[in-house]
C-alpha cells in the first residue's frame, strides 16, 4: 500500500513551496504544509484552500484573504 505524501515520516514538519494556479497548484518543493501569507500560521496541504494567483501566496482562512486583498495585512 503506498502512503500519502502527508503520511511519509520524512515530509512532515517540512514548507512546501508552491506554485499557485487558478483551482489548482503544482508542487515545487514537497513538504506537508505552507504558511499563511497574513498570520504566518502553518496550513497542512490537505486543508489549503484559499490563494493568490498574482501574489503567489496562500491564506488560512477567507477572511486572512480578504484582509490581504484590501491591503491590510
Amino acid at each position: 500500500m503506498m502512503k500519502s505524501l502527508f503520511e511519509r515520516p520524512e515530509k512532515r514538519g517540512l514548507e512546501a513551496q508552491l506554485h499557485y494556479l487558478d483551482g489548482d497548484y503544482r508542487i515545487l518543493r514537497h513538504g506537508s504544509f505552507v504558511r499563511c501569507a497574513v498570520t504566518g500560521q502553518p496550513i497542512p496541504l490537505d486543508e489549503l484552500r484559499y490563494w493568490s494567483v498574482k501574489r503567489q501566496e496562500a491564506y488560512a482562512t477567507p477572511e486572512a484573504s480578504l484582509t490581504r486583498h484590501r491591503g491590510q495585512g
